[in-house]
């Protein structure tokens, strides 16, 4: 007999105790049977949760049903193996099925657990959370006026959880912050455009992927496309944005990479159960046709996210910048449950091409780039330069419209949309990733 199969004997002691005499006799043949066969088991302990299932429902100062008792139980199993593993409710199934499609209610922000209070990973692209300011990083203490001290991960998504129209109170413990923060939000549906394209200047593309979800990978090429109409010439460079992505589907972050390499491994797994350990290779046939590639991650990049951004360091297809990431290098598997529910169970660490786990430590971007906010100088006070100067000497190899306009291609005044404030301004980070594509884009030509 299987460890697994014993223990589900075992288990089945520990209900029919209560229930039936019958069932306790054939429970304790099947405790004897797995003891007999040194399975292993800790067969006191699960004599002991029969008893605290028996006490509970004979002296417990409310009567609680036993299917609710069982499903605190199971909770309580997953919940202390890690941060990720959880027990999924029926509906708490379906909202997460309608997640990786890109559709659901809520506040739009990633979760997970850090000392007992839910820690923001990152708030999700255009959604409540994101407007209101709430940032990655952030520790939930209260939703509206209940600690989450001593709330699971997913009681903790319930409450957060909605109809839509209704007010949430969140209050948040931010590092910068001597005070918590107390953020009102309006639950939305929550509908994530996973992938925004745009032109950053004159063959310079702009890939934003906020979530990996089914068609994230069909989404990116078909932004490349449009970005390539537009620019009516190839792109000389692209920056894809990943900046706080927590993640979303395996294979997703496999097809984004897929996209960007001719060849090479992009990721692997390895668990405990033999169909825990996968590769994933690319195909032959790059998007970009092998023009350079600036990603960008920072704390808010996990799981998926990292896959695609490990696989592209590793495999020299681009250079990261920006922050290190996340940490999260485990793979979740969603099984499906007899009763409608379904657990989500960490089965697997994932590696880089390398063979690096990032589990707890993050990608290591190649440039760092600090977040900061930048003033631009008033132009009025730039120094002279020679072609100020009166009477000053022409250049012979300049052209008419050189004298009449300087048409330097400047970095400085690339900006995000007409009539926008200047990049530099609004976001520092992307602005340091355009310049260091350009300045890959001089050193290959």
């Amino acid at each position: 007999m299987t460890n697994k199969k014993a223990l589900w004997l075992a288990l089945g002691f520990s209900v029919g105790i209560i229930v039936t005499g019958s069932a306790s006799v054939w429970a304790d043949k099947a405790v004897k049977k797995a003891n007999t066969e040194e399975t292993g088991l800790p067969l006191a302990e699960l004599r002991a949760f029969a008893e605290v299932f028996e006490r509970i429902g004979k002296d417990y100062v409310e009567t609680v049903d036993d299917k609710v008792l069982l499903e605190n139980a199971i909770d309580g199993m997953l919940s202390n193996l890690d941060p990720h593993s959880a027990y999924l409710k029926a509906d708490s199934f379906k909202d997460m099925e309608e997640t990786t499609k890109g559709e659901f209610g809520g506040v739009g922000m990633e979760v997970g657990m850090e000392d007992g209070f839910v820690k923001v990973v990152a708030p999700i692209d255009d959604t409540p959370a994101f407007k209101a300011g709430i940032k990655s990083g952030d520790l939930v203490v209260k939703i509206d006026e209940a600690p989450v001290k001593g709330l699971t991960l997913q009681q903790a998504v319930e409450k957060l959880r909605g109809k839509v129209g209704t007010d949430v109170q969140l209050t948040i413990m931010r590092k910068s912050e001597d005070k918590p923060l107390v953020v009102k939000l309006t639950r939305a549906v929550i509908k994530v455009s996973s992938v925004k394209q745009r032109l950053l200047s004159s063959g310079y593309g702009y890939v934003r992927i906020s979530q990996f979800q089914l068609r994230t990978g069909a989404q990116v090429v078909e932004g490349i496309e449009k970005l390539v109409k537009e620019n009516n010439a190839p792109l000389k460079g692209l920056v894809l944005d990943l900046r706080n992505n927590p993640g979303g589907v395996l294979n997703a972050a496999v097809e984004v990479s897929d996209a960007f390499l001719d060849k090479g491994l992009i990721v692997y797994t390895e668990g405990r159960v033999k169909d825990s350990d996968m590769r994933f290779s690319a195909a032959k046939g790059d998007v970009l046709e092998g023009i350079p590639i600036v990603v960008l991650i920072n704390e808010g990049s996990a799981s998926a996210s990292e896959i695609v951004a490990g696989a592209l360091q590793d495999n020299a297809r681009a250079v990261i910048a920006g922050r290190t990431s996340f940490g999260k290098g485990s793979v979740q598997s969603i099984i499906p449950l007899q009763n409608g529910a379904a657990i989500k169970l960490t089965t697997a660490r994932y590696f880089t091409p390398n063979g690096n786990s990032i589990q707890a430590k993050g990608i290591i971007p190649d440039v760092k780039i600090e977040q900061v906010k930048v003033d631009l100088v008033d132009k009025s006070n730039e120094r002279i330069k020679e072609a100020d100067l009166n009477k000053h000497l022409s250049n012979p190899n300049a052209s008419k419209d050189d004298k009449k306009t300087d048409k330097t291609d400047k970095p400085t005044v690339v900006e995000d949309e007409k009539d926008k404030p200047q990049l530099v301004s609004q976001d520092y980070e992307l602005y340091e990733a355009l310049n260091l594509l350009k300045a890959m884009t001089v050193l290959k030509r």
